[in-house]
C-alpha cells in the first residue's frame, strides 16, 4: 500500500532528483509539452502545479521562490506573463498526462506531459494550408 509515502524518490539522490525535478520543468514550461516517463511525469507534475498556483499571483516574492527553482530567468518570465494569465480561471489541474505505450528498451510506460491548454502546431498549418489553397483558387 502506498500509504504515508511523501513523494517518489525514483531511485536518485536528492541533489539528481532536485536537479531532474529543475530541468523537467523548466522544459515543460519553454516547450508545453514533454514526453517521459509515467513516474517522472507524475513527480514533476506536482512541481510544475504548485510553481503555476504560484505564478497566479504576480509578486516580488512569488517571483523570487519561483526562480529559485527554475535555471532559466526567462522561463520565469514565460510562466509569469504568459502560462501563468491563461490557467488564471482555473483551480489546479493544469497539466495531463497522455499515455503513449511502452518503450522498447526496458518496457518503460511512456507519457506526454503537457499544459492542459497546449494546441498542436499541426492544426495551425493545417488551417494556413487551408487558407493558402484558396487564395491559390481565385
Amino acid at each position: 500500500m502506498k500509504h504515508r509515502r511523501g513523494f517518489n524518490p525514483l531511485e536518485r539522490m536528492s541533489a539528481h532528483r532536485k536537479a531532474l525535478h529543475r530541468n523537467m520543468v523548466t522544459s515543460l514550461f519553454r516547450m508545453e509539452r514533454i514526453k517521459t516517463t509515467k513516474a517522472k511525469a507524475l513527480a514533476v507534475r506536482r512541481t510544475a502545479e504548485k510553481m503555476i498556483t504560484r505564478a497566479k499571483e504576480d509578486s516580488v516574492h512569488n517571483r523570487r521562490i519561483v526562480s529559485g527553482r527554475l535555471y532559466d530567468e526567462a522561463i520565469v518570465a514565460k510562466l509569469f506573463t504568459a502560462i501563468a494569465p491563461r490557467m488564471k480561471d482555473r483551480n489546479g489541474g493544469y497539466t495531463r498526462i497522455l499515455k503513449l505505450g511502452e518503450r522498447k528498451g526496458d518496457a518503460a510506460e511512456l507519457v506526454i506531459l503537457e499544459l492542459v491548454d497546449y494546441k498542436l502546431d499541426t492544426e495551425e498549418k493545417k488551417k494556413s494550408n487551408n487558407k493558402d489553397k484558396k487564395d491559390k483558387g481565385k
